[in-house]
């Protein structure tokens, strides 16, 4: 047997072999990755939120610019955060407390010369705080000396008759004075000159409003969200993968990026292609053909702003092509009432009106009842500080549905539609968005979901 090559033979052995390396490389840039190596996959979305925080000047500007607004909105001539160290006042990372040692009190009032903001702070931090450049003025207190008799002396010799201070029933991020400073107050305030009142209508106009600065960070931070929740379900295989499985893989994605839970870290994401289970965690529920699959899921960026949205999915059953008629049916009735909501949404709206407006889409659409409201605001929190979209199907409307959208709010809101599964158990659709209102209506932050993403049942 000889076993001598031609030149001619080696020459097309040398050229297949250069055809199969170029196939294979080309095999490679077109494979599918699975959820192991998306999650290794250096992406520019790691660097996005990195770098400093841009907090510290955004504060210094809505002290500046909201807060003296707020002031006036609450009738009021001043108001009084007292910061402290280990059990800190809720709003003291808003106002530069977050590094109180000592007892340190921190005034905001109006008078006829404008705004101020002053703070008596013990002398081994005012210095370290004077340098943040925040306050108009920080007065040192000497040891064994009371930041908070030193305030009331300076409040009382320039007249502010009404201060609003931390203590509220109806929201507990205006509530951080503790029993022990407030009966130290009622005790300097000889003769009860000045009129204490609570700072939750100074709080509300203050932080409901968001500057045009932390809307276009909110933007960036919800883009990213929804663009992970579509990735999730491009990884997808019904019969295998689980609806845990889904929210590991974002989990994976925000560690990736370096954000935090936008909430609860045990409930975010809750990835359900089950029956309705409410605010909830992600179970190991297999994902198959015919399932309608919610993932809500927000995250916080420069552990600041958060973002609230939903996405929903199909599973394609075999020998099917497009979403079945009833599925669409649900879908198209839920975006119908998001989009009746958000054209409700307008400066000067009460909530409890947005909510009305999507309601009556539903009941033309014959949907079942769901108890939730339309919508809420987001922003610092996923449940945030303004009016809720909510209460026209109550006997009792809340408070904060009474009140008035304006301009600068940022809003999480829903499209519902609920309907029975053949079990007897609720399946909801609620498509969820995210919006702030401007002068002239509402804007959505993203691009909303306008078709239901399908999933090969194959």
């Amino acid at each position: 047997m000889n076993n001598s090559i031609s030149s001619e033979e080696l020459f097309i052995s040398m050229k297949l072999s250069c055809l199969y390396l170029v196939l294979s490389i080309l095999i490679s840039y077109v494979s599918i990755p699975t959820f192991a190596q998306e999650a290794e996959k250096t992406t520019p979305d790691a660097e996005l939120f990195q770098g400093e925080s841009p907090w510290p000047e955004i504060r210094k500007k809505r002290i500046n610019t909201l807060l003296p607004e707020a002031l006036k909105a609450a009738k009021v001539d001043g108001w009084m955060l007292i910061a402290r160290e280990n059990n800190n006042d809720p709003l003291a990372d808003h106002v530069g407390a977050e590094n109180a040692g000592g007892t340190a009190a921190f005034l905001f009032y109006n008078d006829s010369h404008g705004f101020h903001s002053v703070v008596f702070s013990p002398s081994g931090e005012s210095t370290a705080l004077d340098e943040l450049n925040i306050h108009d003025e920080v007065i040192p207190v000497e040891r064994g000396a009371s930041a908070i008799e030193q305030a009331m002396e300076f409040i009382r010799k320039n007249s502010l008759r009404k201060l609003a201070i931390n203590t509220s029933e109806n929201n507990s991020l205006a509530d951080g004075l503790s029993y022990t400073q407030r009966m130290e107050l009622d005790k300097l305030n000889k003769g009860n000159e000045i009129d204490f009142v609570s700072s939750e209508d100074v709080v509300y106009e203050w932080l409901s409003i968001k500057l045009p600065e932390e809307v276009e960070i909110m933007k960036k931070a919800a883009k990213l969200t929804a663009e992970w929740e579509i990735e999730a379900y491009q990884q997808i295989i019904p019969g295998t993968t689980t609806d845990a499985d889904v929210a590991r893989f974002l989990k994976k994605k925000m560690a990736e990026a370096g954000v935090k839970d936008g909430w609860s870290p045990d409930q975010n994401p809750n990835v359900n292609s089950g029956p309705d289970r409410g605010h909830s965690h992600a179970t190991d529920k297999v994902i198959m053909p015919g399932d309608v699959i919610q993932t809500d899921f927000g995250i916080m960026v420069y552990d600041r702003w958060v973002t609230d949205i939903q996405r929903f999915a199909y599973v394609l059953k075999e020998g099917e092509a497009a979403t079945p008629k009833d599925i669409q049916h649900y879908w198209a009735n839920a975006k119908k009432g998001n989009r009746e909501a958000m054209a409700a949404m307008k400066p000067g709206v009460k909530g409890v009106d947005v909510d009305r407006a999507q309601r009556v889409v539903m009941e033309e659409a014959g949907s079942e009842y769901v108890m939730w409201s339309t919508g809420h605001p987001v922003g610092y929190v996923a449940h945030d500080i303004g009016p809720n979209l909510g209460g026209s199907q109550s006997t009792h409307v809340r408070p904060d549905s009474e009140k008035v959208l304006k301009e600068g709010m940022t809003f999480a809101f829903d499209g519902f539609h609920s309907w029975k599964l053949p079990d007897g158990n609720l399946k909801t659709i609620s498509v969820e968005e995210m919006v702030v209102i401007t002068k002239d209506g509402a804007e959505y932050l993203i691009a909303p979901q306008e078709e239901l993403i399908l999933i090969s049942g194959n």
